[in-house]
């Protein structure tokens, strides 16, 4: 499943499961560019690539900004002079507290992270996709998208309507050759999620190195009948 030659953008790349697939691409050929908030991560991630990381770059780049994003991606094009894969790893939870005692913030907040970011990467990655007729979208939802736990109305509202956007916008593009597809995963098995729920069953958790074989999949030309998929990967929680 060689990715040589290929340019993928990883939105939040330098995360627990963005990391994870910043490494698989990498391993695969791919010329990976990511977005990250903390230089740190970045760096981290620079050191893990080892003799890949030559084909590794990156920006410190606020995804929901349109004006940001659209002169990042501008010179994505520029230097490579293409751009094959986006996945919008970028996202955030809130939950534990019923909707009428949130904070009055909280759902700006959610919408933000977990829905505006796709908004504003697939604006500006779609009409580069579309001049090369093909490329490959995926973005990160949640299992929450489909089962509306108690306590998280914010999170589940944001991550549905992420969920319903991309199946629009591949309406959208059928017949295009750019496909995109959402992926659904349950509780990730990352060091923040550990430190979050010390009491929980890990084992049944799903890990990011096996979501980004997904991924990878959904990306690569093996998976060309899936467009406008929202793929459970639950792991065995």
């Amino acid at each position: 499943m060689t990715l040589k030659s290929k340019v993928a953008l990883i939105a939040g790349g330098t995360g627990g499961l963005g990391r994870a697939v910043s490494q698989l691409f990498l391993d695969e050929g791919a010329r990976v560019i990511v977005t990250y908030r903390r230089d740190q991560e970045f760096e981290q991630l620079k050191g893990m690539a080892g003799v890949n990381a030559s084909r590794l770059s990156g920006s410190n780049v606020d995804v929901t900004d349109e004006a940001a994003v659209q002169k990042f991606i501008d010179g994505i094009v520029k230097e490579n002079g293409r751009l094959d894969f986006l996945v919008n790893a970028v996202g955030g939870y809130a939950g534990g507290v019923k909707l009428w005692e949130m904070d009055a913030g909280l759902l700006d907040q959610m919408l933000k992270l977990n829905l505006l970011s796709g908004y504003v990467l697939c604006r500006a990655a779609v009409p580069v996709m579309l001049k090369q007729g093909s490329g490959a979208i995926v973005n990160i939802a949640s299992k929450a998208a489909v089962d509306h736990a108690a306590g998280a109305a914010a999170y589940v509202a944001s991550k549905a309507a992420a969920v319903a956007m991309m199946d629009s916008l591949a309406a959208d593009l059928k017949g295009s050759g750019v496909r995109v597809n959402s992926i659904l995963p349950s509780i990730i098995d990352t060091e923040t999620n550990r430190k979050a729920m010390p009491g929980a069953d890990f084992a049944k958790w799903p890990k990011p190195e096996d979501i980004a074989r997904v991924i990878l999949f959904v990306c690569s030309d093996h998976a060309h009948v899936l467009h406008g998929a929202a793929i459970p990967v639950y792991g065995d929680s």
